[in-house]
């Protein structure tokens, strides 16, 4: 009785002991950073500072965003993918990165599936078509007759060959049978400033970035292209109103972790960031930006990825898009 008495005693020892260590083992002690492929002022780098302020202060420690901007967020994935899988460097997850490089991409230094672990679907937002103050056609309909009546001089900018923005302009000119100019700029807020300026006539921008603006009376809102209204533009039609029925080219934002991230460690980093999208004032912010349908599981988030890189590769390939175009 003795004997079992002190080796229940040293595996109930050994328990107690163990869990600290099993603790330390989750989250790193020192910072951890949120790397976005945009420069600062983007969609994803707003809804970056928004999850990793709340999860910095969940955590007790420092959530540091941090902007490595190039190749449509393709530089920033590639460089997260070589990161230690220790949960001290996560990627917030781009429409560009991990959905549509895979198709316009072949020489892709990193593959979607092997490389990565998804944690978590943050958000998924429409584009909003806008245009300059000064743009005298503001219906998709007057939009499509101008681009008829001057084919390949409508422009149109984007956050860069192969970005999102780019790919919803494809599916415009595939769908609408018409020509249009391609802009690229190396962000989202560089189109945005010259669109106001006049120096580009409409972009197909991300509806985190272009809120702002809209809501400042700076551009125009013109339609969406969900298939549904966005709860933070619920005045604005979408392409499918407005004579496009099957156009749906979304964006969207998930956050990451390198490819052998523990399991443990992604479903803690799961749970606590299905916590923080469940704050009220989280969904609203959330919602202003356009940002729905985020949260969830890894699986669920993994199922959405695949999905959306089938969808893209048939746009890439029936539009014959190059990312350097």
């Amino acid at each position: 009785m003795q004997r079992r008495s002190l080796i229940q005693a040293a595996v109930g020892a050994t328990a107690v002991l163990g869990a600290p260590r099993l603790f330390a083992q989750g989250l790193p002690s020192g910072p951890i950073r949120i790397i976005v492929g945009f420069p600062p002022g983007g969609g994803t780098d707003a809804l970056a500072r928004v999850l990793g302020q709340k999860l910095g202060v969940m955590w007790g420690q420092q959530v540091i965003v941090e902007n490595k901007a190039g190749v449509a967020g393709v530089l920033a994935a590639d460089y997260v993918a070589q990161q230690p899988s220790d949960g001290s460097t996560l990627l917030m997850a781009h429409i560009n990165s991990h959905a549509l490089a895979p198709s316009l991409q072949p020489k892709l230094n990193y593959n979607v599936e092997r490389d990565f672990v998804p944690i978590m679907l943050v958000g998924v937002t429409p584009n909003l078509l806008i245009a300059g103050t000064m743009q005298p056609a503001v219906t998709v309909k007057d939009i499509v007759a101008l681009c008829k009546a001057k084919p390949g001089e409508i422009s149109f900018g984007s956050a860069g060959s192969g970005s999102a923005q780019h790919l919803a302009l494809e599916m415009f000119k595939l769908s609408a049978k018409v020509n249009a100019l391609h802009i690229p700029y190396k962000g989202s807020a560089p189109a945005i400033t010259d669109l106001i300026g006049g120096q580009i006539n409409y972009v197909f921008e991300t509806m985190t970035a272009a809120t702002p603006h809209v809501k400042g009376g700076k551009v125009i809102a013109i339609a969406q292209t969900r298939t549904k209204r966005a709860k933070g533009h619920p005045t604005v039609p979408t392409m499918a109103e407005q004579g496009f029925p099957d156009f749906e080219a979304t964006t969207w934002y998930g956050l990451v972790g390198p490819g052998k991230l523990p399991k443990g460690l992604a479903q803690k980093i799961n749970d606590d960031a299905n916590k923080v999208m469940a704050m009220p004032d989280v969904q609203e912010r959330l919602e202003s930006y356009g940002a729905e349908d985020g949260g969830g599981s890894s699986e669920k988030f993994t199922a959405f990825i695949h999905a959306e890189i089938a969808k893209w590769a048939k746009v890439v390939k029936e539009g014959h898009v190059k990312a350097d175009t």
